[in-house]
């Protein structure tokens, strides 16, 4: 049992997949936070040398090498402290594995037991799973390791390390993706552990943006009765750092005859915890003479739509950072979709580093041209006009040998959104911006957009928010920055395409607040026609949807990555075959 305070540190760092040297350049830092403030432990994110997830990098021999020469360079760094490090062990098979490093040495590795293989994660493709827990004793306390999916599941691997390895403290090493209202349910279950094994519990998450996924940081340290202790700030780095009354867990246990009993009766992988004693450190810190460190859970407060927001904003500028883009240039309509997308990449990369374009056609209103200017001026935005007129009446006379006696139909409409994408792509190329598209998933979810046209594009911001979650999140900008960024007569105004005469997009859809909830049912809940009907809508109008849908599948396959903050996006969660004759077409 400890006698002194134990001081735990997590190290919630934005680590960039590939960049072995960059990642544990930045990991070394830490190490050198964490020694100044005297801390007994720092803990890193799930594969933090490698970044998360590196996907099929890891298929490449070479890699797996580099990276367990960028975790050799590293151990070096770890002269004076205990610390938990992210990276591939390469055995018999690789493994998702967590090194610890202490005082010098790589002393002992854990392999992570659970690979999930649902959603966004892949990890059956890659690794062989652990069959071992790793438990150490580290000045007098004992700490069991696990990383992310491990600590998801209620059995297994925490159980066994408190009951058979008498851990004390429990750490948990994620890289978990954020979409909206998972924080919450990641709070519960991680108090929930804390206090059904009456354990001390931190647990690091990763931040940053990862092509289409964002880690929101957010890392959490618990008591033993599963109060929240210290948390970690939402979407930036944070060293978190909470000294643990440690003696207080074996006072607790004592009047706990549960365990006595579950003891008895054994748990799984009783038989196979590791159990590693740690030297003491060579340079061993003043311990007695350090301040003492007051809990702070000051993280997240943010609520929904904040979090939406800060998420949106994170996933754009590591997608431009990480992938060596400086500039965004983004179609501008007048309408609410490109005025928030124009916000959120202000916001992601400052004001100088967005181009607005404003490309008019004979059916633009010149209500959409003045939303457009002042919104580009409300921003500080770069703005420039280009017409289209001219370029589809071209396109009209060229084609009309072949369309003589046909009426005009969509195929007109599509012309105009393909040629705006050509010249959103010609900047791009010429000045070597990228382009960020507008549509949302209200919109790609039904194929309410232009192939090669209005999908056109490098990074789709709003490609996994629902309209109605748009309008919300323009209402946020405008009140959180106290006066109409976003015109008011964008948010009033019914949405419109503005490719033929008068068009409104109820002309071809129900309004976004009756057609949302179809799409969430569908799309994110995998509900039945005969389901969502239950729900009161109108048995047709459900139908209609679910074809229009599973109709667009092929449109969403050659759409670029969006920033998912749903529970289901279209891409990495959502895959569904093009060719696909089951349900109502």
């Amino acid at each position: 049992m400890s006698t002194h305070t134990f001081r735990i540190a997590l190290a919630q760092i934005n680590p960039t997949v590939g960049d072995l040297s960059g990642n544990v350049q930045k990991v070394a830092e830490y190490l050198e936070k964490a020694k100044g403030l005297c801390a007994d432990l720092l803990v890193f994110p799930e594969l933090v040398i490698t970044g998360y997830p590196p996907e099929d990098l890891l298929l490449k021999p070479s890699f797996i090498e580099d990276n367990l020469k960028a975790l050799e360079s590293l151990i070096p760094s770890s002269r004076g402290i205990t610390a938990l490090v992210g990276y591939v062990d390469k055995k018999d098979d690789i493994y998702n594995a967590a090194a610890l490093l202490h005082d010098g040495d790589l002393v002992a590795s854990y392999h992570k037991n659970y690979l999930p293989n649902y959603g966004v994660f892949d990890e059956n493709r890659y690794f062989q799973a652990g069959n071992r827990s790793l438990v150490f004793a580290l000045e007098g306390v004992r700490v069991g390791v696990s990383i992310c999916e491990d600590i998801w599941q209620p059995t297994g691997v925490l159980p066994a390390q408190v009951l058979q390895g008498n851990a004390e403290v429990a750490v948990n090493m994620s890289a978990s993706p954020f979409y909206a209202g998972k924080r919450e349910g990641r709070v519960r279950m991680l108090s929930t552990r804390a206090r059904d094994n009456t354990v001390a519990l931190a647990y690091v998450n990763m931040v940053g943006g990862q092509d289409e996924l964002v880690f929101d940081g957010s890392s959490l340290v618990f008591d033993a009765d599963g109060s929240l202790l210290a948390q970690g700030a939402a979407f930036v780095e944070d060293l978190v750092v909470a000294d643990l009354n440690v003696s207080g867990v074996f006072r607790t246990r004592l009047l706990d005859p549960r365990r006595r009993h579950e003891k008895r009766l054994g748990v799984p992988h009783q038989d196979q915890v590791t159990v590693v004693s740690l030297p003491p450190l060579r340079d061993a810190p003043q311990r007695g003479a350090r301040t003492p460190f007051a809990p702070s859970p000051r993280g997240s407060t943010l609520s929904e739509t904040e979090e939406i927001f800060h998420a949106l904003v994170l996933g754009i500028r590591d997608y431009f950072r990480k992938n060596r883009f400086k500039k965004a240039v983004i179609g501008l309509s007048g309408g609410v979709d490109s005025s928030l997308t124009a916000v959120l990449a202000s916001e992601a990369l400052g004001a100088e580093n967005v181009v607005g374009v404003f490309m008019p056609s004979q059916y633009s209103s010149e209500q959409s041209r003045r939303d457009a200017l002042a919104l580009a001026e409300n921003l500080g935005i770069a703005f420039q006009t280009i017409p289209i007129t001219d370029i589809y009446s071209s396109y009209l006379s060229t084609l009309e040998p072949l369309f003589t006696g046909r009426a005009q139909d969509v195929t007109e409409e599509n012309l105009q959104a393909r040629i705006r994408g050509n010249l959103l792509m010609a900047l791009s190329n010429k000045f070597g911006w990228l382009v960020i598209t507008t549509g949302n998933k209200s919109e790609l979810s039904v194929g309410y957009c232009t192939l090669y046209g209005d999908t056109a594009g490098g990074l789709a911001a709003l490609k996994d928010v629902p309209k109605t979650t748009v309008y919300e999140l323009a209402h946020y900008v405008n009140h959180t920055k106290g006066k109409e960024v976003i015109p008011r007569s964008v948010l009033e105004k019914p949405p419109s395409a503005e490719l033929r005469p008068d068009q409104k997009d109820t002309d071809s859809l129900p309004p976004y607040p009756e057609l949302d909830p179809i799409l969430k049912a569908y799309v994110e809940e995998d509900q039945s026609l005969e389901e969502i009907v239950l729900l009161g809508i109108p048995g047709e109008q459900v139908k209609r949807i679910i074809s229009m849908v599973d109709r667009s599948e092929y449109k969403r396959r050659q759409g670029p990555p969006g920033i998912k903050i749903t529970p289901k996006a279209f891409g990495r969660d959502r895959r569904l075959p093009i060719t696909n004759r089951y349900g109502p077409l």
